[in-house]
């Protein structure tokens, strides 16, 4: 079966215990980033199919693997997002804009 996707770390292991064999290689860094926007498009859809901690897990952990990649600082993040739900709000209150006139 062919799969030509990102992977965890410990799959190639898992799938030997299997007794089954994989066939690996290691991405440039061009094919990385292009896989780990794939992987978390993918996240995010298991997530919307089935809203659940372990799949917001998977979404984080992908995005933690961007932010090293890309050299982003969680706490610069941070900052931003806070400087954003400061100066616009957060999505607590729930407004769902209907229109404008």
């Amino acid at each position: 079966m062919e799969y030509n996707k990102l992977v965890r770390d410990k799959i190639p292991e898992i799938i030997k215990k299997d007794n089954k064999e994989s066939v690996i290689h290691i991405a440039g860094k061009q094919e990385y980033f292009k896989a780990l926007i794939q992987k978390l498009n993918e996240e995010v859809k298991e997530f919307i199919e089935n809203p659940s901690q372990e799949e917001m897990a998977d979404i984080l952990e992908v995005i933690d693997a961007i932010c090293e990649f890309e050299e982003f600082k969680r706490d610069e993040i941070n900052k931003i997002k806070n400087k954003k739900k400061e100066e616009r709000g957060g999505f607590g209150k729930r407004i769902i804009l209907d229109e404008t006139k």
